[in-house]
């Protein structure tokens, strides 16, 4: 496909906008790209690259997420222990310094993960469909397990019953799917 601009190189960004129901389609080669820059949210930078947009999204004003401060107090900047990255470099970058980090930044990461998860904070994952059944099964159980705990320490014998047949139910379902080859 040829550029639309130049109708010399070939086209490298293929961009569609969609702006009051209607549907406009652009094929640009880089150089006119890179000229038409803002039109085209790249803001006439040589490159755009993924920490660009993730800069954009974790970029969360501070004074919008606490009120009342003190005006002579000093901001307290958040800092991992292990890698003594900062919550700002990190914003910068686009990536953690080490492991620690996750629960170092675990408040101001929870909601991007859900701006960035429609809403949910915890990743599932993709389970094969070929041995994805037992494993649900398995997750079921851990977390009836976990249920019938918290049901016994609150001394809901009742609710732990059927906490307890429900477990016993998905076990034997468990034992006949592997017996049967998954």
């Amino acid at each position: 496909m040829i550029c639309q601009e130049c109708n010399q190189r070939p086209a490298a960004l293929h961009f569609t906008k969609i702006l009051n129901g209607e549907k406009a389609e652009f094929h640009l080669c880089d150089k006119c790209a890179q000229e038409k820059g803002d039109m085209f949210m790249l803001g006439g930078a040589p490159g755009f690259s993924i920490h660009n947009l993730l800069a954009g999204l974790l970029n969360i004003e501070p004074t919008f997420q606490k009120t009342k401060q003190d005006p002579f107090q000093q901001e307290e900047i958040l800092q991992c222990v292990k890698c003594s990255m900062t919550f700002q470099q990190f914003i910068k970058v686009g990536r953690f310094g080490c492991a620690h980090c996750y629960q170092a930044f675990e408040e101001q990461l929870i909601p991007i993960l859900k701006r960035l998860h429609s809403g949910n904070s915890a990743h599932n994952g993709k389970i094969p469909t070929r041995i994805g059944g037992s494993i649900h099964l398995r997750k079921n159980i851990e977390e009836l397990k976990q249920k019938l705990k918290e049901s016994i320490a609150k001394e809901e014998f009742e609710r732990a019953a059927e906490i307890r047949d429900e477990i016993r139910l998905l076990d034997s379902k468990l034992k006949a799917k592997d017996e049967g080859g998954e």
